[in-house]
């Protein structure tokens, strides 16, 4: 069975950073692309980053762009997400999620999801 398990979050204030991971089992982790996804509250999934399998593209929405950073560790089966300059706004919900595709990446595409870990960023 596949499970993604993130962990990570917590509460900072705004400007400080987080260290997100996404531990995967019941599947080959280096032949399937990964994403972060949130959920700000009361707000539809937004997307985050995706990284390729090897980890040797990544991508990211606009607004992350300097702030996240995207990384994987095949050998540990381990997605990350290092998050800084952390604002109120970034107050979500993320996910780990999985591509379906093996060794491609199609947008969206995702067939298994982690539980999620909490990001609260307030004074």
């Amino acid at each position: 069975d596949v499970q993604l398990q993130a962990s990570g979050g917590g509460l900072v204030q705004p400007g400080g950073s987080l260290r997100l991971s996404c531990v995967a089992s019941g599947f080959r982790f280096d032949d399937y692309s990964m994403s972060w996804i949130r959920q700000m509250p009361g707000k539809k999934l937004e997307w985050v980053s995706s990284i390729s399998w090897k980890g040797g593209s990544f991508y990211y929405a606009e607004a992350f762009k300097g702030r996240f950073t995207i990384s994987r560790d095949n050998a540990k089966n381990t997605l990350h997400l290092q998050m800084n300059a952390l604002q109120s706004e970034d107050t979500a919900v993320y996910y780990c999620a999985k591509f379906r595709g093996l060794r491609i990446a199609i947008s969206g595409d995702y067939d298994y999801w982690g539980q999620g870990t909490q990001v609260t960023v307030s004074s």
